[in-house]
């Protein structure tokens, strides 16, 4: 199943920036450098690059500068894995 969602933030930036849009497909197995699009209960989706996967869990970091991700949230259980990002696109530039 595939989703388009909207980057809201920059926590991945540059690489994707706030407005752009993402195409996602459902998967149970994320891979390491896979983006992936998660939920978390205190902070709604979230869209990361997975580090490592451990059994504890899928380590996810951002390029933003100020970046919520595992070193502040721990792993995220795979069952909160929406999906992997498969396409991008940016958006217009004014």
């Amino acid at each position: 199943m595939f989703k388009v969602l909207r980057i809201q933030g920059d926590s991945m930036s540059p690489e994707y920036q706030h407005g752009d849009f993402v195409l996602i497909l459902r998967t149970s197995q994320p891979k390491v450098d896979d983006v992936i699009v998660f939920h978390n209960q205190l902070y709604g989706t979230l869209i990361k690059r997975v580090e490592k996967i451990t059994e504890q869990g899928i380590y996810v970091v951002g390029t933003g500068e100020n970046s919520l991700d595992s070193r502040r949230l721990g792993p995220v259980n795979p069952d909160k894995v929406q999906g992997k990002v498969v396409w991008h696109i940016r958006r217009k530039e004014k």
